[in-house]
């Protein structure tokens, strides 16, 4: 497991820290466009790959349904912790805090977690093998559901003026979102052969994707302004990688599902804040430096949450 932590953080440290080395030195403008040329292009084009070589048939079971329990109780935990926020003396909040760009920016780090690489990179480690379609089809359930239906909606929402808000608009919003239109193309062309050098180019897109990210997540670090992004950003922190995942390992437990299955389901809903949140927050102008934040401490404290998932919900069980 230490060597697959250790291929899984390796390029996520190394571009991260690029990023924050590079950020003096490039226009200011640069985070902006590439948040949006990741949203509009770069992402888009990795579903593309992900879907045409994914295997959609099997036994889903109730995987679908607890992702949508998970990303429903990080949305509704989120912002029911932003109601009472102003009565935690520790935060000691101001007004700069509360407007609607943090507010979306705490949500969808709550809410959204980085399946795909992190989780799909570390199950196998972790997970038996006749168990390992629930943590992959828990990825795709999530990032159908999670990014690009739940978080385009949730950014809309928050990224703009409450006098802005119009129903059609987060409507509008979620039926262009790129990713979906090339999911739904590299679904139905699963069983067409592309042209090798299309092939090759879709499958490197992967690697420059979750590395242009990383870069974009060093530039926004280094722009962090201090201690009081990372007051807000450890409560949405802490709802995504301990309280949700908790959770989900309870109301299971409860279902009757124990030991893989129910340590892939706890491991899934507790992975790291998506990169995707932060390239959503440049779209929609929401609080960069709360995800920014977040996705540094919700990495930090997954390495802290493995062995007590691993505890409670699953080796546990053998003891």
């Amino acid at each position: 497991m230490i060597n697959n932590l250790f291929n899984i953080y390796s390029p996520l440290i190394l571009w991260t820290a690029l990023g924050i080395l590079l950020f003096r030195f490039i226009p200011k403008a640069l985070p902006r466009w590439l948040g949006r040329a990741l949203y509009w292009i770069g992402v888009p084009i990795e579903i593309l790959a992900l879907a045409r070589k994914t295997d959609f048939s099997g036994n889903w079971g109730l995987t679908p349904l607890v992702t949508l329990v998970a990303l429903t109780l990080g949305l509704g935990l989120s912002c029911l912790c932003w109601q009472i926020l102003p009565s935690l003396v520790l935060l000691k909040p101001d007004q700069t805090w509360f407007n609607r760009a943090r507010q979306g920016s705490f949500v969808l780090a709550a809410m959204l977690g980085n399946t795909g690489f992190v989780g799909l990179a570390i199950a196998p480690s972790l997970i038996h093998p006749e168990s390992l379609n629930i943590p992959v089809f828990y990825s795709i359930a999530h990032n159908l559901f999670g990014p690009y239906v739940f978080g385009v909606l949730v950014a809309s929402y928050f990224g703009r003026k409450q006098s802005e808000h119009r129903w059609w608009l987060n409507l509008r919003d979620l039926l262009i979102v790129p990713c979906l239109w090339t999911f739904i193309l590299g679904y139905f062309t699963q069983s067409i052969q592309f042209p090798d050098f299309i092939e090759s180019g879709l499958e490197a897109s992967i690697g420059i994707v979750s590395c242009s990210a990383f870069l974009l997540i060093g530039i926004r670090l280094a722009l962090l302004s201090g201690w009081k992004s990372f007051r807000m950003a450890l409560i949405a922190s802490s709802l995504r990688v301990a309280i949700v995942p908790a959770l989900v390992g309870i109301g299971t437990t409860l279902l009757g599902i124990k030991g893989d299955p129910r340590l892939a389901l706890v491991l899934m809903s507790g992975m790291p804040s998506a990169f995707m949140g932060l390239i959503l927050a440049e779209e929609y102008d929401l609080d960069r430096e709360l995800i920014a934040s977040s996705i540094f401490l919700t990495t930090v404290m997954l390495l802290l949450m493995i062995p007590l998932w691993l505890f409670l919900f699953g080796y546990s069980q053998a003891l």
